[in-house]
């Protein structure tokens, strides 16, 4: 395996006690909600006070590995959240940066109240001002092309859309609570630089691993099932063919693109920029740059140009 990669089988808590004080950059995880979920070896059914007892404790320890200018992302259901808030604000003096909302289009169905249909991620920061954050990379395309524009992209605000992981997707693992790549892939890249050290004590399925392994990070993961352990190995034996999701912005075209020097130069950087890491995803960007300015593109001499690069680009 990738020598920039730890798995390790182990208690949560007991683990994150092993690694050192102030080593760590960012901290993205998805810990048990207390849904009562059957994770193989365990069942995630503890009383209320139990419950908050061991979020307080794994999370005093994860905030005690994290730099000084280090970051933590935690997925929570709504039951939680806001005793993990009042924990990592009140409890451990982190700064509250962001609350963010993942949407997705289909979950689980109610026939008596309303079916849910997003997940919520809390974003503390240890130091208020001093974090890495990295826009840039991170950002979306515009809606239309201005001059006066940031061309590398907005910023993609605190709603994100990604496809659930359905059980269809060919990077479906034997976990019940599987995340997107494309969720890591935005924290982690807008929260740690290349080299940095990345954790997840919940590792599961092994998602945030695969990123790091993908974006040049040192990964740690730590799961208490063998099983799960034995799966991210698995996982990330295999080759890389782009990330299994992507915010469907990404592929957004933008409009009044005229200028045929600025368009090309765009285009190609377009793909640089929003498309590097889902390579699955540049025939449907190169389809719609067609759809929309082929009459430009053929009157230009661009339209062979801007049709060779999928096969530049592709992994």
């Amino acid at each position: 395996m990738d020598q920039r990669l730890t798995l390790i089988c182990g208690d949560a808590i007991n683990e994150l006690k092993r690694i050192p004080s102030n080593s760590v950059r960012l901290i993205v995880t998805d810990p048990p909600y207390n849904l009562n979920k059957d994770y193989g070896n365990n069942q995630d059914n503890l009383q209320f006070d139990e419950y908050i007892s061991f979020s307080r404790e794994w999370l005093k320890e994860a905030v005690r590995t994290l730099t000084k200018d280090g970051s933590i992302y935690v997925f929570m259901g709504m039951r939680y959240i806001s005793y993990i808030y009042t924990i990592l604000e009140k409890d451990l003096g982190l700064s509250f940066n962001s609350w963010i909302t993942w949407f997705y289009t289909q979950g689980i169905g109610k026939t008596k109240g309303f079916s849910p249909r997003h997940d919520d991620i809390l974003f503390f920061t240890k130091d208020p001002k001093r974090f890495v954050f990295n826009l840039d990379d991170i950002r979306i395309p515009q809606k239309f092309y201005r001059s006066v524009n940031n061309m590398r992209g907005a910023n993609p605000g605190n709603v994100w859309e990604f496809s659930h992981m359905h059980y269809c997707n060919k990077n479906r693992m034997q976990h019940p609570t599987q995340k997107p790549e494309g969720l890591y892939e935005r924290m982690i890249l807008a929260s740690s630089n290349e080299g940095d050290v990345v954790l997840d004590p919940f590792v599961g399925s092994g998602t945030l691993l695969r990123v790091c392994q993908q974006t040049n990070r040192i990964g740690i993961g730590i799961d208490s099932n063998p099983e799960y352990i034995k799966m991210c190995y698995e996982r990330l034996e295999t080759p890389f063919t782009g990330f299994d999701s992507i915010d469907e912005r990404m592929k957004r075209v933008p409009n009044d693109l005229n200028d045929p020097e600025i368009r090309l130069s765009y285009i190609e950087n377009h793909i640089k920029w929003f498309l590097k890491n889902h390579p699955d995803a540049i025939d449907d960007f190169i389809e719609e740059v067609k759809t929309k300015y082929f009459d430009k593109l053929v009157e230009s001499n661009q339209l062979s140009l801007v049709e060779s690069m999928k096969p530049l680009y592709s992994i």
